[in-house]
């Protein structure tokens, strides 16, 4: 694709996560020429293949997250089960001494009962016997260890497959994912491709309105309050996302040079202090969920019914976001998409006393969507 070619379709190619309910309020514009498909129809189709990648990308740094946690538990096994092993040896060793000594000592030797029997001084007889008795108990608690150490060491072995076979199992999991969002990401360039100036040029327009009116509608509902201060680590958490802003947005990526959406509000979270999981769909899962009209700077908005987008609350309703391949983390208002609900990834935080709001980078305030139509991005992000 050519750079001319990219710049339009970067042009148009809007957010992924726009919002579907503006599309059927406004009136639909009619075809540039005969033959053509209504820019809705293309809006629509667009938004669908980009919930799709979305939905795909959250797969697959499910199956990421969950690999490498497989991986430290198979690296734990295996160590787990060379030390089973080591101890084994050891006690076969031991047992194998025992046996040797009690081989040698068998031959012309008389029962400890004999021995005291015919012993000048039984006292001397009886410590000895004393002193057999606790060699007895010694052989047998090292053929204890024994048993006890090759039932470890089967117990490991087998839970180390098992691991072994899940580990290879997600990896299989992930490589489907991978494929799923590429496939994806095709599709949507070649729809992007197949437009005319003047369809892109309406697309991207239309798709300005529609945000701006569902963002007045959401305003003007008060399902949005007056801003909150944040907690300490809120704060931490948006300056850390707003420094953010203008990297590119790449699928599965989780910083420090390009991010998608959970992989940025999960890494400002974690710059704060606070760890959070990773995908959209586990913070909106695990997270403490609270009314829009609690929401206070660094609490995360989360987007359509499977919860597969996520952004950082800004404040005065706006958010951060890293929106969709071939963007670049920007600052957009809340209503950039169907808002499914908040979360608050620190619900025990005490809110500042004073909090001056992050001072935002230069333009990123004008007008709807400011940075979603970032010239020369690339459509798919390389893997």
């Amino acid at each position: 694709m050519s750079g001319r070619v990219l710049r339009l379709v970067c042009t148009a190619a809007v957010a992924a996560q726009a919002a579907l309910a503006p599309v059927g309020a406004m009136a639909v514009p009619a075809p540039t020429e005969p033959g053509q498909r209504p820019v809705a129809d293309l809006l629509t189709d667009l938004q669908k293949l980009y919930r799709q990648t979305e939905r795909a990308t959250e797969t697959y740094n499910s199956a990421a997250e969950q690999l490498t946690r497989q991986r430290a538990e198979v690296a734990r096994l295996n160590a787990d089960l060379a030390r089973a092993r080591l101890a084994l040896h050891d006690s076969r060793g031991d047992a194998g001494r025992l046996a040797r000594e009690q081989y040698q000592g068998s031959s012309g030797a008389l029962s400890p009962y004999l021995r005291l029997l015919l012993a000048r001084d039984p006292q001397r007889a009886l410590d000895e016997g004393h002193v057999i008795g606790q060699l007895a108990r010694e052989r047998a608690g090292t053929l204890g260890r024994l048993a006890g150490s090759e039932k470890r060491a089967d117990e490991l072995a087998r839970e180390a497959r098992k691991a072994l076979d899940t580990q290879l199992a997600l990896a299989q999991r992930q490589r489907r994912a991978r494929d799923d969002v590429q496939g994806r990401l095709h599709e949507v360039e070649r729809l992007l491709a197949s437009l005319s100036t003047e369809q892109l040029t309406a697309l991207a327009e239309f798709e300005r309105n529609g945000t701006a009116e569902a963002q007045r509608k959401l305003l003007a509902s008060g399902a949005i309050g007056d801003d909150r201060p944040p907690t300490e680590e809120g704060q931490e958490a948006v300056g850390y996302a707003v420094r953010q802003v203008g990297k590119p947005y790449q699928w599965g990526a989780a910083g420090p040079k390009a991010y998608d959406c959970s992989g940025l509000t999960s890494q400002a979270w974690q710059h704060a202090g606070t760890a959070i999981p990773r995908t959209s769909q586990q913070q909106w899962a695990r997270l403490k969920r609270i009314p829009l009209n609690e929401l206070r700077p660094g609490d995360l908005v989360v987007y359509f019914p499977e919860a597969t987008h996520v952004a950082l609350y800004l404040g005065d309703g706006m958010v951060v976001q890293a929106p969709r391949p071939g963007a670049k983390v920007t600052v957009s208002p809340v209503a950039a998409a169907p808002v499914l609900g908040a979360v608050r990834p620190d619900p025990g935080g005490k809110p500042l006393a004073h909090y001056t709001p992050v001072k935002l980078p230069a333009g990123a305030l004008n007008g709807p969507d400011t940075g979603l139509y970032a010239a020369g991005a690339p459509v798919t992000s390389a893997r």
